[in-house]
């Protein structure tokens, strides 16, 4: 089984969108498993507080280290990378995605306010992880987004599991226009290759398109897919 377990200071966050859809029915089917741990629990002060204000100055607060310290040894026992989500960490991608899913789980540390103090990132070796070019409030969505997208990779999540290999990014290519019902909508018709029934022409019209969606749209992606 496939363990997420996620340090947050917002446990009820959780299983937010991962309780829909196919992560939901594999949550249910106990093919990967959720655990939550509320930082709060391991403050040092009455109140529950957790943050200090930073040295040097600056804005925004930043999160103790000896209480997140508490809150990772709690959980020492978790199998997996400890994988803080940090907008100037490595960038999550969909190679990292099933690399994961092969591994035992991870353990997500959410930061809040400013960030977490770098020395609990050093002495734990803390994988940092970001989800893209942006900032968000905290680390909660970007930790349920890599659940996703790694959970459907398990083996068995997803029914036809030969679906995935023609998603976006598997060989570097981005995915084919889809159609379906009715075959005309608004003047528009489904293109007359997908309604012959001849398969290898089929195929190689869906790689014709994902190639040329490939290089006007994303060529980052392209540029990998002709060195490939």
């Amino acid at each position: 089984m496939w363990n997420a377990t996620v340090l947050t200071l917002f446990p009820e966050m959780f299983p937010g969108t991962l309780e829909f859809s196919i992560a939901g029915k594999a949550l249910k089917n106990n093919l990967w498993s959720l655990k939550t741990v509320n930082i709060r629990h391991f403050s040092n002060d009455k109140s529950g507080k957790v943050d200090e204000a930073p040295f040097g100055g600056g804005p925004g607060m930043v999160i103790n280290p000896e209480v997140l310290d508490k809150a990772l040894k709690s959980v020492s026992q978790e199998k997996g990378r400890r994988i803080y989500l940090s907008p100037r960490g490595k960038k999550f991608d969909q190679e990292f995605a099933k690399k994961l899913s092969k591994e035992k789980g991870a353990v997500f540390i959410c930061g809040r306010y400013e960030g977490v103090d770098e020395r609990f990132l050093i002495y734990n070796e803390i994988e940092e992880i970001s989800v893209g070019d942006f900032v968000l409030s905290g680390g909660e969505i970007g930790a349920q987004l890599i659940m996703d997208a790694t959970v459907r990779l398990i083996p068995d999540v997803v029914g036809n599991a030969a679906g995935l290999m023609d998603e976006s990014f598997e060989r570097h290519l981005l995915e084919y226009p889809l159609y379906t019902h009715p075959r005309v909508w608004n003047d528009m018709k489904v293109p007359d290759v997908l309604l012959s029934g001849n398969h290898k022409e089929i195929q190689l019209w869906k790689l014709k398109m994902s190639e040329k969606l490939t290089k006007f749209r994303r060529p980052d992606l392209w540029l990998k897919y002709i060195k490939s």
